[in-house]
């Protein structure tokens, strides 16, 4: 380990990857802005659901524009390297604070940029080819240490792997679910929207997609199968953009792969750059070593030690809970198990005091339609609703609001069942890191990790 630390490698991909990513995300916030989705789901709403342990984010309001201007901004200054440090740090902040408002929104890839943004942080990535080097010659050098490289590397293939792991499942692998139930709806895409309703097309992307997942970090480190495997990357990604728009992330995961290319290759493209935007030559014909002092770079080590630790236990923590995950989604966030069910249902909340008073509760008075269909099958928003209508009628002048819920849950087409105890009452159970005993048992297996 000793040996591996001393090594160097070129700072062009790190280069590049810093100005990719944060021009992706610049793009990210315009899009989002112009859209109209910060007033949507930041301002419209009237109640939010806070993330356990993070009840301290709030809404600020109209204020939001601002963190999103700074959110924009920061991305932009990351990209072309200019007061890195700063602008690092406020990407990572600003985005994070967003992420974390409301768990409504949640998505894997805003965790996935949350954490790069996070490591950003300490990586040299602002040495060569930034606006900070051109300002302050200094700090200019084209070498860096490998294993600030490898880092991001690393993150990106526990990623992948993770993700395939997640579909090493029998609902996936046996039964074709849930792209059994999804492909049908895109049969009305041009030349291939008719091979969607047939079966077999269902277990053939279930099966690949598992195979890419788990094989394509081993083919991007290949120098030898490299550019087959970006060429997969290229492909799976666009198609999963045109069959499930879930906005930026297939192009920052395309983006994202080029930091496996070799450091000429990396070198070509900042050369390219060069000759687009003169004044740029003394960014890049350098000979200098960039290197953390010893102290710093011990602490750093062991910081980055600890994140990977964290990264890769945090997706096992599912297996202290009792049930199907799927059912419970105790452990299900942040652990990279992407688009592996359909959920739907419905929730019928009643509200209820002490002195005999009984309402039922119309969920659009309360929620938004994106918080209504999330509400209904993640338990833990559940419970957090529960709360907002026993404090909403607490303020009305109810006696001890008791919440009551009739609750109806659909998995992967299987006939509906109750997914909470409809004799609970959510007004007097605490969210906790426990597993809920309130959620009525699935009464299935599905088989797999």
């Amino acid at each position: 380990m000793r040996d591996y630390f001393k090594k160097t490698t070129s700072a062009a991909p790190l280069a590049v990857f810093r100005i990719a990513l944060g021009m992706l995300l610049f793009l990210s916030i315009v899009r989002f802005w112009t859209k109209g989705w910060i007033h949507e789901l930041y301002i419209a709403p009237k109640y939010f659901f806070s993330f356990y342990g993070f009840e301290f984010i709030t809404p600020p309001g109209q204020y939001i524009y601002i963190l999103f201007a700074i959110c924009g901004l920061s991305a932009f200054l990351f990209a072309v390297g200019l007061f890195y440090r700063v602008s690092s740090i406020a990407l990572f902040v600003s985005f994070t604070y967003i992420e974390l408002i409301d768990k409504s929104t949640y998505l894997n890839h805003y965790y996935f940029i949350s954490m790069v943004c996070l490591m950003m942080i300490f990586l040299p990535a602002h040495v060569y080819f930034s606006a900070d080097a051109y300002r302050k010659k200094s700090i200019l050098a084209d070498t860096i240490p490998k294993w600030c490289l490898d880092a991001v590397k690393l993150y990106v293939c526990l990623i992948y792997i993770f993700a395939g792991l997640a579909k090493v499942n029998s609902e996936w692998l046996l039964h074709a679910q849930p792209l059994r139930i999804w492909l049908p709806s895109k049969n009305d895409l041009p030349v291939v929207g008719s091979l969607f309703k047939h079966v077999w097309v269902a277990y053939a992307f279930s099966w690949l997609g598992c195979l890419y997942d788990l094989s394509i970090p081993f083919l991007l480190l290949r120098r030898s199968t490299r550019i087959f495997a970006y060429g997969a990357v290229i492909i799976f990604h666009v198609l999963t953009a045109v069959l499930f728009p879930i906005g930026m992330f297939p192009y920052i995961m395309i983006a994202t792969a080029l930091i496996f290319f070799s450091t000429e290759f990396h070198q070509k493209i900042l050369d390219k750059i060069t000759s687009w935007i003169g004044g740029l030559k003394s960014l890049i014909v350098v000979r200098k070593t960039f290197d953390h002092t010893p102290a710093n770079g011990k602490i750093l080590k062991g910081l980055f030690t600890v994140f990977f630790v964290v990264q890769i236990a945090l997706p096992f923590r599912y297996l202290f809970y009792p049930d199907e995950l799927f059912w419970t989604e105790e452990g299900y966030r942040f652990s990279w198990r992407v688009m592996l069910m359909e959920k739907s249902g419905h929730a019928e909340f009643v509200v209820k005091d002490a002195t005999g008073k009984i309402t039922a509760i119309d969920n659009r008075e309360f929620l938004t339609p994106l918080q209504e269909k999330m509400v209904a099958t993640q338990p833990d928003m559940l419970l957090q609703y529960a709360h907002i209508l026993r404090d909403h009628f607490s303020k009305q002048g109810w006696q001890s609001p008791q919440v009551f819920v009739d609750s109806y849950v659909v998995l992967n087409g299987r006939l509906g069942r109750p997914l909470v105890d409809p004799l609970t009452d959510l007004a007097l159970q605490e969210d906790s890191f426990q597993h809920k005993t309130w959620i009525l048992p699935f009464e299935n297996e599905i088989k797999g990790l």
